[in-house]
């Protein structure tokens, strides 16, 4: 069943199972709403009485208990009031308190949960979708359920009892008028059905037009220095304009539903309250209804019916909370195919050799990018595999890490497969620095210690005089205490690289993958890099993606890709001699220059 056709019911059952941990929480909150409102309905009934002790004095209804005296029995019925008025206060507070803590609780817990997952989640399942409408699920979606929980299920809860108890009431004192007042309730329930239908597809465009403005906004703050070098300002804001109308127009439609319950309950309620009021009135009239009767059934026939105004406002809510419940379990429901398997082993201290057998790939159903790639690393090896791009070289480490499976063969890290070791031991084991350095808003040091919290001060920087970052840092005010922004904005691109190789070498990993390492470096800094990376590689096993290949001569071995096939492997010196595709790339980067081992 798709999403789209999912009754709000059904995803109100599939919150209810997953809120399953917090049931004795909402049976409690529950139980004391259903107390306050009954009594909040009881001073009407008092009021009767009291009206018909006036009347009818040593024959009311109280003097049948035994009380003869009026004013005792007016007495008595103060006493109860104040008792009455007292518990309804209590039940109040006590509702109020446990589903908005219950509405706390829980939004906290399914935003965890969500986000937990969301860092579960395959690689696969980020392409398709966008950061911006993830963080509205996340946020936006949250907090609506929140606000229904807050008041709407109270309300909900109430209507319900309502029925229930003043219903009873009035059966027990007039059948035929109690018909009549219960008449137009099938009326209010079928058009709140009627309307409920009508509005959860518009809910659930509602919640998708929102996710689409969030994406965008989203794209467009992170791309702001983009935006402004094409001095697209217009066009971006012309294009967040579109987005922002079509969230409008989906409201509206969704607006103009809601708004049309109203006064159709408010004709249903003013039909049972005339009713009531007639022919109760004549029945009192005859003789056939005391008057204490008579003002119990007028004040609960407006106890009945005026509260279900409001049923409108919170169908409107439930509908919004609803839909964006369905995104969320959606979210955490999401598939995950790379996971642990049930006996997956702890990979323990790791020599480093690396073994692809036979490893064919395709993202998805695409053209396959990876065609029988068979290689074998030798532990404390470094290996450079290079090639023009869309080759297939960072998709290998991509594999080697497990962000993707092989469609077939297998990798092997000191001769155990991948998929049988857990993914938590397998990437505490690799050290990646990528292309694309993401840091972390907060200071240099903190982004160095990233994944190694309980790093000392010292090793801190010992990595980063390893990654020749500590002259940059040393020039700032703050040195290490340096906040470098969101994603690290305040910082240039080869120092952001720097200390994202520092950040790697604080890990210590057996393993080091440099993807295009020092594509954001300055010559100078790339050979100073490269002499800092030729000291640690020698206790460790390092694969080197590299588009320029002064980066990689040294390499024990060089893998030439193109198109998904390993078509050259050797020394620098060996694959220049041989006259081929390597051969050819360094002479468009050298200008011809013949290659040496320094």
């Amino acid at each position: 069943m798709t999403t789209a056709a999912q009754t709000s019911f059904a995803a109100l059952l599939r919150l209810l199972r997953y809120a399953r941990g917090f049931r004795r929480r909402i049976v409690f909150a529950s139980i004391c709403s259903i107390m306050n409102k009954l009594f909040d309905v009881m001073p009407e009934i008092l009021i009767g009485i009291a009206i018909d002790v006036v009347v009818r004095q040593k024959a009311s209804f109280v003097a049948e208990l035994g009380i003869a005296d009026p004013k005792w029995q007016l007495g008595l019925l103060g006493g109860l009031t104040l008792v009455v008025w007292i518990l309804e206060s209590l039940f109040e507070y006590l509702y109020l308190i446990l589903w908005r803590n219950l509405a706390q609780d829980l939004q906290h817990a399914m935003r965890l949960d969500a986000y937990e997952h969301v860092q579960k989640l395959d690689l696969a399942y980020f392409e398709d979708r966008s950061t911006g409408n993830l963080v509205t699920i996340l946020n936006d979606d949250v907090n609506q359920l929140e606000r229904f929980l807050d008041g709407g299920a109270n309300n909900l809860i109430q209507v319900g009892t309502t029925v229930i108890a003043v219903g009873a009431v009035f059966f027990a004192i007039s059948p035929m008028i109690a018909l009549l007042a219960f008449t137009p309730i099938p009326v209010i329930v079928f058009g709140a059905f009627y309307f409920q239908r009508r509005a959860q597809p518009l809910y659930a465009e509602v919640r998708e037009r929102v996710g689409n403005l969030g994406a965008r906004l989203s794209a467009n703050v992170s791309g702001i220095t983009t935006i402004k070098s094409f001095a697209t300002e217009s066009f971006e804001a012309e294009r967040i304009r579109q987005d922002s109308s079509a969230y409008l127009e989906a409201n509206r439609k969704a607006i103009a539903i809601s708004s049309a319950f109203i006064p159709v309950i408010r004709m249903a309620i003013l039909a049972g309250f005339v009713a009531t009021f007639l022919l109760g009135g004549w029945m009192t009239l005859n003789g056939a209804l005391n008057v204490g009767a008579y003002g119990v059934l007028v004040f609960l026939t407006q106890r009945l019916l005026w509260p279900l105004t409001n049923l409108a406002e919170t169908v409107d809510l439930y509908e919004r909370a609803m839909a964006s419940s369905r995104r969320i379990l959606d979210l955490i429901e999401a598939p995950v195919s790379i996971r642990d398997q049930k006996d997956a082993r702890h990979l323990g201290d790791v020599r480093g050799r690396i073994e692809f057998q036979h490893v064919n790939f395709a993202y998805g159903n695409g053209e396959r990018v990876l065609h029988d790639i068979d290689v074998a690393i030798d532990a404390g090896s470094t290996i450079a595999f290079v090639g023009q791009t869309g080759s297939g070289k960072s998709t290998l480490i991509k594999l080697l890490l497990r962000f993707y499976q092989p469609d077939s063969g297998r990798i092997l890290i000191d001769g155990q497969p991948l998929d049988s070791v857990s993914l938590d031991s397998l990437r505490r084991k690799i050290g990646l620095v990528s292309q694309d350095v993401f840091l972390f808003q907060g200071t240099i040091g903190e982004n160095i210690a990233y994944g190694s919290p309980d790093a000392r001060q010292e090793d801190i920087r010992s990595v980063a005089e390893a990654a020749e970052a500590v002259e940059f840092i040393d020039r700032l005010p703050q040195g290490y205490d340096t906040v470098v922004g969101e994603r690290g904005q305040k910082l240039s691109g080869g120092q952001r690289q720097r200390l994202s190789i520092a950040r790697a070498l604080l890990k210590n990993p057996p393993i080091l993958i440099l993807d295009e390492a020092t594509s954001s470096i300055d010559n100078d800094t790339e050979a100073a890099i490269q002499r800092s990376l030729e000291r640690i590689s020698h206790s460790r096993t390092t694969v080197v993606i590299a588009h320029r290949l002064s980066t990689i001569v040294n390499a024990d071995r060089i893998h030439v890709m193109d198109r998904g096939r390993i078509v050259e492997s050797g020394t620098h010196a060996e694959l220049l001699r041989d006259g081929g595709i390597y051969s050819a790339l360094w002479s468009v980067q050298t200008g011809g220059q013949g290659g040496k081992r320094r």
